[in-house]
C-alpha cells in the first residue's frame, strides 16, 4: 500500500511539473484576444487588426482585437494586466503605454516592467514635422528661422505636450533653440484641418496620419523623425540630418500578462516573426506608416525595452517634463 501511494504521489508531481509544457503544446486551443488602448478605426487599430488577421491564419485560431480606449492608455493596460496569464490574452501596446506614461504620470496604476512580459516588437512608426501649404518656407531651416524671428508666436499642433508627438516637438525645439506654442488636439483630423486652414502654423503627427495630405500638397513635410529617410517620403530629410544622432520613433509591440508561460510567449513571438517577414506584410505595414521589425527575439525585445526606458528618461529630463 505504501509503495502504491508513493508511486501515485510521484506520478502526480510529474503531472504538475509537466502542466506548463502540456499547456504550451496544446496552445492555442481557442480564440485569442489582443487588447488595444486605442479606438476602432485609429492608426494602431488598423495595424493591429491587419497583423492579427495574418497571425491567426498561422495559428489556426481567430485573434479578436478588443478596443479599450481612454485614460491615455491606462484603461487598456489595466484590462490586459488583470487578464488571466494563460496565453489567451495579449496587450497590443504603443510606446506611450509601455514607456512614456511612466514619466508623465505621478502614479501609474500598472507597472509596464513588472506587470507584462515582452513578446515581440512589431513595427516602428515615423513621425513628421510639417507646415501648412501657406507657410512661406520650404525647409526645416526655414521653420527654425521663422520661429526665431517670432519667439513663442508660432503654434504647433500635437496630441498634447506630454504625448509622444508633443514631446517630439519640444525635443526638436530645444535642440533648435526655439519655442512653439502647443495647440493640443484629441483627434488628428481636427489638427490637420486647422493646419491646412492656416489656423495653426505647424504640426507633428505620425507619418501615417499626414501622408495623404502631404502627397496632395495640402501640407508641407519638413522632416521625418527616423534615423534614415522613409520609403514613403524619400525626398523629405530626417531630423538627424540637421541634428546629428537624433532619432525619435514611435513603435508598437505585443506583450503578455506577467506569468504567461514562457513557451507560449516564445511561440507567439515566432509566429509574429514569420508573419512580419512576409514581403506582402512588410509592404502593407509600410503603406500604413509602420516599418515592420522583421527580426527580433524575445530576449532582444526585453533588451530593447530596457534601453527605451533609459533613453526616454534622458529625453524627459532634457525637455523638463514633470509628471502629473
Amino acid at each position: 500500500m505504501e509503495r502504491r501511494q508513493f508511486l501515485q504521489a510521484g506520478l502526480a508531481s510529474a503531472a504538475v511539473g509537466m502542466s506548463g509544457g502540456a499547456l504550451a503544446q496544446a496552445w492555442p486551443g481557442r480564440p485569442i484576444k489582443w487588447i488595444l488602448s486605442q479606438p476602432a478605426g485609429s492608426g494602431p487599430d488598423i495595424l493591429a487588426r491587419f497583423v492579427a488577421e495574418n497571425v491567426s491564419r498561422r495559428l489556426g485560431q481567430p485573434i479578436v482585437v478588443d478596443n479599450r480606449p481612454g485614460g491615455q492608455n491606462v484603461i487598456g493596460a489595466q484590462a490586459a494586466m488583470r487578464s488571466p496569464a494563460d496565453g489567451y490574452t495579449f496587450y497590443y501596446a504603443t510606446t506611450a503605454a509601455m514607456v512614456t506614461n511612466v514619466f508623465t504620470f505621478k502614479s501609474l496604476p500598472y507597472d509596464p516592467d513588472k506587470d507584462f512580459a515582452p513578446v515581440r516588437l512589431i513595427g516602428r512608426s515615423p513621425f513628421v514635422i510639417a507646415a501648412g501649404a501657406g507657410f512661406g518656407g520650404a525647409s526645416l531651416a526655414d521653420a527654425i528661422a521663422a520661429a526665431k524671428s517670432q519667439p513663442e508666436k508660432l503654434a504647433i499642433a500635437t496630441e498634447g505636450p506630454k504625448t509622444f508627438s508633443g514631446m517630439l516637438a519640444d525635443s526638436f525645439a530645444a535642440m533648435a533653440g526655439i519655442k512653439f506654442t502647443h495647440v493640443p488636439y484629441n483627434k488628428a483630423p481636427d489638427a490637420i484641418q486647422d493646419v491646412i486652414g492656416g489656423r495653426v502654423d505647424f504640426i507633428c503627427l505620425p507619418e501615417a496620419a499626414l501622408l495623404s495630405y502631404i502627397r496632395s500638397g495640402q501640407i508641407k513635410a519638413l522632416a521625418v523623425s527616423t534615423a534614415q529617410r522613409t520609403a514613403n517620403l524619400p525626398s523629405v530629410p530626417t531630423l538627424s540630418e540637421t541634428f546629428s544622432g537624433f532619432e525619435y520613433t514611435g513603435w508598437n509591440g505585443l506583450f503578455a500578462p506577467a506569468g504567461t508561460p514562457k513557451d507560449i510567449v516564445e511561440h507567439m513571438s515566432r509566429e509574429l516573426e514569420a508573419t512580419l517577414k512576409q514581403p506582402e506584410v512588410v509592404q502593407r505595414l509600410q503603406t500604413l506608416g509602420s516599418l515592420a521589425e522583421t527580426k527580433m527575439s524575445v530576449a532582444e525585445f526585453e533588451t530593447f525595452m530596457r534601453n527605451e526606458r533609459t533613453r526616454w528618461a534622458g529625453i524627459v529630463k532634457a525637455i523638463g517634463i514633470k509628471p502629473e
